[in-house]
């Protein structure tokens, strides 16, 4: 009867060995070992649930064999975490050989392995810090997370290729906080099924992940204050960055996320409209090879929030915006050094609104600017200008010898000869200017850069998109095409420069007269 009870004993242990979903240690090479520091209430078996033994502080277990394995479980409804005064963690695993886990790191808190809910603040942090000997993460079932229960749970983990799945929708602050920061041979990651976010949640969750080629879907729509902050940064083999759809921002969200992914070309876009202090800042910092920026479709600025956002991407050539301002000192520099050592060319996409200023805090110098609104009116006859602004101004200098030049402000039914030096104003908007003509001094090349100024002692030409100035005294201001003034300075030398922007019809101003010239 003894032999009989004994039996029914063995099997019901053994039926509850297999229905829990014990975390498991699995050895991948002989004389693989672990222990752990500061323990909590913490058992082992090493004959599949059979005996259990109490894990003490510093124990050392041996898995013997290849192929060993021993279970784990715990009853810590606190967690199972120590800290000592100086507020360093003291409770994680130390671990040699090769060792794969399985199995819910859950039933460290309660035996088996089935709550889904992390009891306590810093519930798991640290717990596998620098265990080089994992080569496999355990399950991490839990759906209510706490907050910085997963901070730096697997940071420096070299032989982790894989990370588990994180099931978790809503996160809380610091959850995953340094999460797999260091895992240098990290290739595989999850998508992060969580929409609620919280503050530097995701924060350097990635750092230093040197061998991720693709970044995990991010899928939240509202971001929190830093929570996807250093998320990649020098992840330098990252190619592909996730999408990013969000559109409400917070201060800070996306600070340094790509800082040192010299391997991304292609940036995401950047659906938000309105932004917040500092949410780009740094953001494609180092990115070498990136060459195209996304569109920066924002109309509202904040403090801070394009601050160094490319510095570090020689190869970038191209940015597209839609705020109208930039911001001063007093505003917080909104694009402080944005666009340091770019190429010398490129091209810059912005409103005709946006005053023309260059440097690295504005548009990088020597590149070409295009306005957003400008649009093309497919006319085979005539060429046509359509005012997008009201009080537009269209000049046109007649040099003496273009003989047949007229303008139309009816579309064509009655046509004006242009006199020399006569400008046309542009009223409203959508009004409309056509030109036509035979043998036009732009046809036959005779500006070949040279102003078209009035007689006097100032002289003016060009050479490229330098505009050089003689014989004029005191202010110098130059203005394009629209009317609106590109630069302005005092002339104190004989021989005075400015640069034009880009190519296209400027007007330039001496105190005593006005001149036009063609920059080709």
């Amino acid at each position: 009867m003894k032999k009989i009870f004994s039996m029914i004993m063995v099997i019901c242990v053994a039926c509850m060995a297999n229905a829990a979903n014990y975390l498991t240690f699995t050895a991948e090479e002989d004389s693989s070992s672990f222990g752990m520091q500061e323990t909590p209430d913490l058992w082992y078996s090493l004959d599949d649930g059979a005996t259990w033994n109490a894990l003490e502080d510093g124990d050392m277990v041996v898995l013997k064999k290849k192929g060993d394995k021993a279970l784990l479980k715990g009853v810590n409804s606190d967690g199972i975490t120590f800290m000592d005064s100086k507020s360093d963690f003291k409770t994680y695993f130390l671990m040699t050989g090769k060792i794969a886990a399985s199995g819910s790191v859950m039933s460290l808190i309660d035996g088996v392995g089935e709550t889904t809910v992390v009891p306590s603040i810093d519930c798991f942090a640290r717990l596998f810090f620098n265990c080089a000997s994992l080569t496999q993460a355990p399950e991490l079932t839990a759906t209510t997370l706490a907050e910085d229960c997963y901070y730096q749970m697997f940071s420096g983990c070299t032989s982790l290729t894989k990370s588990p799945e994180l099931p978790a929708k809503t996160l809380v602050h610091g959850c995953y906080l340094f999460m797999f920061s260091e895992c240098t041979n990290l290739t595989q990651v999850p998508d992060l099924l969580a929409t609620t976010m919280a503050e530097i949640c995701c924060k350097g969750m990635f750092e230093g992940c040197t061998s991720l080629t693709q970044a995990p879907e991010l899928p939240a729509m509202t971001l929190a204050e830093n929570c996807y902050d250093n998320m990649f940064n020098r992840c330098r083999n990252l190619t592909k960055a996730p999408s990013l759809p969000a559109t409400t921002l917070a201060s800070g969200c996306y600070n340094e996320m790509f800082s040192g992914c010299e391997s991304l070309t292609q940036a995401p876009e950047l659906p938000a409209k309105a932004l917040a202090p500092g949410c780009y800042y740094r953001m494609f910092y180092n990115c070498e090879n990136l060459t195209k920026a996304p569109e920066l479709n924002a109309t509202v600025l904040a403090n801070g929030c394009y601050s160094y956002m490319f510095d570090g991407c020689p190869n970038l050539s191209e940015v597209k915006v839609s705020f109208t301002e930039w911001g001063g000192y007093a505003k917080g520099m909104k694009t402080m050094r944005w666009l340091p050592d770019v190429p010398s060319t490129g091209l810059f996409i912005c409103p005709a609104s946006l005053p023309l200023e260059f440097n690295d805090s504005r548009i990088p110098k020597g590149w070409n600017v295009k306005y957003l609104e400008v649009e093309e009116v497919e006319n085979p006859n005539c060429l046509t200008f359509i005012d997008k602004k009201d009080g537009s101004v269209l000049g046109y200098v007649n040099v003496g010898k273009a003989s047949s030049i007229s303008y139309s402000l009816d579309e064509g039914e009655t046509w004006v000869p242009i006199p020399e030096g006569e400008w046309n104003v542009l009223v409203n908007d959508d009004d409309i200017i056509m030109l036509k003509g035979v043998e036009s001094a732009f046809q036959r090349g005779e500006w070949a850069g040279v102003s078209s100024a009035f007689a006097g002692k100032t002289m003016v030409w060009t050479e490229g998109r330098d505009i050089y100035v003689s014989g004029a005294n005191g202010k110098v201001s130059l203005y394009d095409f629209s009317g609106r003034c590109v630069s302005t300075s005092i002339v104190i030398s004989d021989l005075h420069t400015l640069t034009a922007p880009a190519q296209g019809i400027y007007f330039i101003k001496t105190e005593k007269e006005t001149f036009s010239v063609l920059v080709r």
